[in-house]
């Protein structure tokens, strides 16, 4: 549920004049478009729209498909016979890391194919690519994303082999790895194979938009994100005419906790989208993506009223996708209470009229955690049930989405639910499975781990020495957390632990320095402890 985003671009006249073939150069120079980053694609179409033709590239790469799509059009409106802008045109339909093209954009995609097998002279090169992605428009079983993505994939694999010195073969290789990547990936094999390919292809060209930009999301695990800071600081200076490289880079800082560089990362990207659609060129939603992160990244480092003020904000905007302002009236409500641990607000919030499946249950889960840390019982069991109904309501629009008992989210209200209930030890067992299911991947961007939930646990029953090891496991899988810290700290000074209490404390207040003004209780507590050692 995330939005692409859109630029303009200069138009480029085509003239009528003889193919100029430009195949033999494609290994080599790389060139510049105008804050979009360094690329070079020839091909056989007419040398004067050849800048226009990669320009389309790099938007491609920087994931701004209206935009890229237009640019590609603008090329067979002004006459000019380019099949690979047919190509250009399919591949500007199917966003494979976010998104499953539904019967009547496939048939766009096709339909774009179809042409491009018919339009001008082709050379062995491109007519591979067209091939390549014609695996996914037309592969046998329309209705099984994974299986196209997957041929696709290996389909480009191909293209790869054969043209070893075809970056852009080897960066479009990755992508479609990427976006075929098994639900589960065991030691992120899928990932590594794509970063093993995009690392040789960075340490070549290292002002590349789609390197940089696609082992951003490679790394973006856990496990891997501290090896993404180089290409995290480096996309935003490639393409910085692009708002969603400036957001990009935040995929890493959140993971390691660099909530400072999280925060100007995102206001940058706010920013700048802004910028293009005042002048009609670009998609204005995709500013809600960047305050979603940087709402998230407030709140971890005590600027509560800069958290509340996105939700203002937020709710100021017109004209946002339907969907996406859908998540994010309820998301950063809910995230809001749930993370300043106002377990009544969170009891009782509401979805805004309309609401679909998805969003609803977002409020429902935070009424059942709510409810259940409230210690009301009876409300924690009523709302967990209106939560897996609008789950499973989600699921009949959204089949692809996992199953209740693969859902980590669910499991976690579960959890809660037979905690206030009485049946801790039940409760401590399935919060730890969820904590499990999660790490195996890594907690979801932007959310609350399950290993911070199981620790909260174990900290209200005076089980502080366990405690204090879950929320030092959660720091593993999402440093730098509010909550996490506070946590660890608290009961590492419970469990008389001071030096390890000292030390978070003191790591809190650090990620906090920024907000001298905070009212929370954990940081007056912290100060408080902080000065008396």
């Amino acid at each position: 549920m995330k939005t692409q985003l859109i630029l303009a671009t200069a138009v480029f006249l085509y003239f009528a004049s003889p193919v100029q073939t430009q195949e033999d150069n494609h290994a080599h120079a790389h060139h510049e478009i105008g804050g979009l980053g360094k690329v070079s694609f020839p091909t056989s179409c007419p040398a004067s729209v050849q800048p226009a033709f990669e320009r389309g590239i790099a938007l491609l790469h920087s994931f701004w498909y209206d935009e890229a799509k237009a640019q590609f059009e603008n090329i067979l409106r002004k006459g000019a016979r380019c099949s690979m802008a047919q190509w250009g045109v399919a591949m500007s339909l199917w966003h494979p890391l976010w998104d499953r093209p539904d019967a009547e954009t496939l048939a766009k995609g096709r339909a774009a194919l179809d042409a491009a097998a018919d339009h001008g002279e082709k050379s062995p090169r491109e007519s591979a690519y067209i091939a390549a992605l014609a695996a996914f428009y037309k592969g046998k079983d329309r209705s099984d994303h994974e299986s196209r993505a997957a041929a696709y994939a290996r389909a480009m694999d191909e293209v790869h082999l054969q043209y070893p010195q075809d970056r852009e073969a080897a960066v479009f290789y990755a992508l479609a790895l990427l976006g075929a990547e098994p639900r589960n990936d065991p030691g992120f094999a899928t990932r590594k194979k794509a970063i093993a390919v995009l690392e040789k292809v960075y340490a070549e060209a290292p002002d590349h938009p789609g390197v940089a930009h696609y082992l951003i999301h490679s790394y973006d695990r856990p496990q891997l994100a501290a090896q993404g800071l180089a290409a995290a600081r480096s996309y935003a200076k490639i393409a910085p005419a692009a708002p969603h490289a400036l957001h990009m880079p935040s995929h890493i800082f959140n993971r390691v906790g660099l909530w400072q560089e999280t925060i100007a990362s995102n206001l940058a990207s706010v920013a700048a989208t802004r910028k293009s659609a005042m002048k009609h060129m670009g998609d204005a939603s995709h500013q809600l993506h960047a305050l979603d992160f940087l709402s998230y990244a407030y709140l971890q480092i005590g600027r509560e009223s800069d958290a509340q003020k996105v939700l203002e904000e937020v709710k100021s905007l017109t004209g946002m996708e339907v969907e996406e302002m859908g998540y994010m009236l309820t998301e950063l409500p809910a995230r809001y209470a749930l993370e300043m641990r106002q377990w009544s607000i969170a009891a009782t919030l509401v979805p805004p009229p309309n609401s679909g499946a998805f969003p609803s249950a977002t409020i429902y889960r935070a009424r059942t955690i709510g409810a259940a840390r409230s210690g009301d019982a009876a409300a924690a069991r009523e709302n967990l049930t209106k939560f897996e109904a609008f789950l499973d309501a989600g699921r009949k629009e959204h089949p692809h989405y996992p199953a209740k008992e693969k859902d980590a989210e669910f499991q976690e209200a579960v959890a809660w639910v037979e905690y206030v209930e009485g049946n801790v030890d039940q409760a401590v067992k399935d919060m730890r499975a969820a904590a499990a299911m999660e790490e195996k991947d890594g907690p979801a961007q932007l959310a609350i781990p399950a290993r911070e939930m199981l620790a909260d646990m174990l900290l209200e029953k005076n089980r502080f020495a366990e405690a204090l090891t879950e929320y030092e496991g959660s720091l593993l899988v999402a440093p730098g957390r509010f909550d996490s810290l506070y946590g660890a700290a608290h009961a590492a000074e419970l469990a008389g632990k001071q030096d390890q209490s000292t030390r978070y404390y003191a790591q809190l207040l650090k990620n906090c320095d920024g907000a001298p003004h905070s009212e929370r209780a954990e940081l007056k507590q912290a100060r408080a402890l902080i000065a008396k050692r």
